[in-house]
């Protein structure tokens, strides 16, 4: 019989690596606490395993919380600002809007059932004491679960020290067998078998075991590090050297407590150990946040006094003694420091007076790459090139800061967001590139030339989140200046951004004019040409001109002969536009379908949107009342995550959504409409793109049936709620599914309540036939 896999938890917990060696007790303690308690702080000394075990807490508790068990990690954050900004992002909340973070957060969390793992909040934990409390007095479900050196100091906070691994005392026997009743040397030995398989404990090495863990007051980090060491020495050579240090170092830091000063002198050990390279290699790498690949630590780490030819050998040992950990990618493999390890190497980099040239050459790299990406972007390389930009999205902000914190580092600034402008507005960061963006502008004069463009990438920004106002206040300054210097390409984006602008508030006259300029005066400009050509045909297509269609399928083509695809999946959008506004439905659906195909490779929310929109006013008015009405549910929810509507885009985009609306709110009852709407609510990005994707489904739903079709229905459950509706379909009462599952008769109401609201039933009857039906007449129950 084939075993079944264990249901992952929904959020983005990372997957464990190494063995998780006891805890148990406090496992047990902490789940206790959050039953009770909304917000408990586990604080301990760094390295004394907060984060994995509030990790391994949250992991067990998925199925307490079914809205999603999520990792925020503050371990970077240095700024109490950006402590809210982090959460969001860590969420996977897309934030287009100008209302406050926080209230974006209260928005999305309000109504869901939800652990937030808020991970190193001891240098920002004044930001993280206000964030927390107000979510708490807001979210009526929600629970954090923190950890911190320091309480967080809140009301309604219950703290729990983590405390040291167990260990044995010295009047116990230090036999193998009682060794393995302890956490402390039992974690000792399985990671030294992890890096020398042919360790083996011996009852004569068992004493030194347990005085090395004693030695390193059972702090698992220390253990981890300690035990690196075994595969050159010996456990008594261990002892032997950590005793040395302890006295050595002990003196000299008599006001921290004691095991600060342990987990310190082991970090000195370890790195008086390293060569003089490896040293400096440690030393250079605490510049990354986030980890980086080989490429970028040998263009910023290398020099004269470590050549880049050298740097991978030196990571590979770095690796081997757990000062760098190994983050496997589908791309090129990642390369982290723990925090407290960034944070000596980083201390050990000031020491050398060396961090203001690491910075300069960290931003100048990730500026090259930006740069580099951009120019890239007209061709097939552009999904690769956003998913570098995300996986380093934590340098990026560091670069950033840096830059606009720097005065002479002002044009780095401004280059900086200008080559980010795709990232921001195409892969779902738009709040986030606005706030960099105006920090640059802020921080640069007026004098600049690197102040252009990124005026008209502010301007590109503001539109997008709605804020006209600003949008042309941006334009009006970016073409006063690009004339001044004669900056032709500059004054293409402020035309064809002043067309959208004037699109936005209504006008078809002047946008028209406008980007039919664009398209005669900037040719060059393939990236602006793109752009303007799917607006283009939108304008027209709002006129009713028939050139749309034409319009559009130029910039089709355009797309293709060079193999760009995310102007595609817009020009696609409009094309499929002008195939509705003339009635020509099946046309429409195939192009809008073919545009949701490319968007699957990007996380461009807004074009998700426009597409899902655009196809529920199109099966409305073909007569697919239950699926328009499903498909309105499910951009609303898209829009909602945006934190903007369908209205930003001027009232040529909201008409139709409003008959729409009408529409199918008169051909459907009431209970069949809310059911349908919050079938496509409950949706996620991804199932949103599914359930609108004509290709991938073998039957349109009628307006009149009764029934979800199994082949598109069937992949909106989930697989417990598909094991959920198995059992309902066999008669059991919800309390004799909870006893079967071994979970809470509430949990499973919690599950009968999205069946039905995800198929649209309202009764056990309907999910019993529906069950049946899956399964084919000739199944037996």
């Amino acid at each position: 019989m084939e075993r079944r896999k264990p249901a992952r938890v929904v959020g983005n917990l990372p997957f464990a690596v190494t063995s998780f060696v006891g805890r148990q007790p406090e496992i047990r303690k902490v789940r206790a606490l959050l039953s009770t308690a909304r917000l408990v702080t586990l604080t301990g000394v760094g390295g004394a395993g907060k984060t994995r075990l509030a990790v391994e807490v949250a992991a067990v508790s998925g199925r307490t919380f079914p809205d999603g068990v999520w990792l925020v990690d503050l371990a970077s954050v240095r700024d109490p600002d950006m402590v809210a900004l982090e959460m969001m992002t860590s969420l996977g909340i897309v934030d287009l809007s100008n209302r406050s973070i926080e209230d974006r957060l209260v928005d999305h969390l309000r109504d869901q059932r939800v652990l937030v793992v808020l991970d190193n909040c001891e240098q920002v934990v004044d930001a993280c004491s206000a964030v927390c409390e107000h979510l708490l007095r807001s979210c009526a479900q929600l629970r954090i679960l923190a950890t911190s050196r320091v309480s967080l100091s809140t009301a309604g906070e219950h703290v729990y020290p983590v405390l040291p691994l167990s260990m044995p005392t010295s009047d116990v026997a230090f036999t193998l067998a009682a060794l393995a009743a302890y956490d402390a040397p039992t974690l000792l030995v399985e990671r030294a078998r992890a890096v020398c398989p042919d360790f083996d404990l011996t009852e004569r090495d068992a004493p030194a075991a347990v005085r090395v863990c004693q030695r390193l007051d059972g702090i698992p980090l220390a253990i981890e590090l300690a035990a690196s060491r075994l595969r050159s020495l010996s456990l008594s050579e261990v002892l032997e050297r950590l005793q040395d240090r302890f006295a050595l170092l002990g003196a000299g830091t008599r006001t921290a407590i004691p095991r600060q000063r342990t987990l310190r002198a082991l970090i000195d050990w370890s790195y008086e150990l390293c060569p003089p390279a490896e040293r400096l290699l440690w030393a250079r790498l605490s510049v990354f946040t986030g980890g980086c690949t080989l490429a970028a630590a040998e263009h910023v780490c290398a020099g004269p006094d470590l050549p880049s030819e050298r740097i991978l050998d030196l990571i590979d040992h770095l690796v081997a003694q757990s000062i760098l950990v190994v983050v496997p990618t589908d791309r090129a493999p990642r390369y982290r420091m723990l925090e407290t390890i960034r944070d000596y190497g980083w201390d050990r980099l000031t020491e050398a007076g060396e961090p203001d040239t690491l910075r300069k050459r960290h931003c100048d790299y990730y500026l090259a790459r930006s740069e580099r990406i951009a120019e890239l972007w007209n061709g097939p390389d552009q999904v690769d090139g956003l998913a570098e930009l995300r996986a380093e999205h934590d340098n990026l902000q560091a670069a950033l800061n840096w830059a606009t914190s720097t005065p002479a580092a002002v044009s780095e600034a401004l280059r900086l967001v200008t080559a980010l402008r795709y990232h921001w507005c195409a892969d779902g960061f738009l709040a986030d590139g606005r706030r960099w963006t105006d920090r640059a502008l802020q921080s640069a004069d007026g004098n600049r030339p690197e102040r252009i463009p990124a005026l008209w990438v502010a301007a590109w920004e503001r539109l997008l989140q709605g804020d006209q106002n600003a949008a042309e206040q941006a334009l009006d300054e970016c073409a006063a200046r690009a004339t001044e210097v004669g900056d032709h390409r500059a004054m293409g984006w402020v035309h064809s951004l002043r067309g959208t602008l004037a699109l936005f508030r209504g006008d078809l006259v002047a946008p028209a004019s406008l980007f039919e300029r664009v398209v005669t005066e900037f040719s060059a400009d393939e990236d602006l040409m793109r752009l303007t050509f799917f607006q283009l045909a939108i304008t027209q297509a709002h006129s009713g001109d028939p050139r749309a269609g034409v319009t559009a399928r130029q910039g089709i083509a355009m797309a293709d002969r060079c193999g760009e695809r995310w102007s595609k999946s817009s020009a696609l959008w409009a094309l499929g536009y002008h195939h509705q506004v003339h009635g020509e439905y099946d046309e429409a659906v195939a192009a809008i379908c073919a545009g949701l195909e490319i968007q699957r490779e990007f996380h461009d929310p807004i074009g998700t949107s426009l597409l899902i929109e655009t196809l529920a006013w199109t099966v409305a008015a073909r007569g697919e009342h239950r699926r328009a009405a499903r498909l309105l549910g499910a951009v609303a929810s898209e829009w909602q995550r945006i934190g903007t509507s369908i209205e930003t885009f001027g009232p040529y985009l909201n008409n139709p959504h409003v008959r729409c609306e009408r529409t199918v709110s008169a051909a459907l009852p009431e209970d069949v409409l809310h059911a349908e709407y919050e079938r496509g609510a409950s949706l996620d990005h991804k199932q949103a793109i599914d359930c609108a994707d004509d290709r991938r489904r073998h039957t349109p739903v009628s307006s009149t049936s009764e029934e979800a079709p199994a082949d598109s229905a069937d992949e909106l459950l989930t697989p417990r709620e598909r094991q959920v509706a198995e059992l309902v379909a066999q008669g059991l009462s919800n309390r004799r599914i909870a006893e079967r599952l071994v979970v809470s008769r509430r949990t499973i109401e919690h599950h009968v309540e999205n069946i039905f609201g995800k198929l649209g039933f309202s009764s056990r009857t309907q999910v019993a036939a529906w069950t049946a039906h899956r399964h084919g007449p000739d199944s037996v129950r």
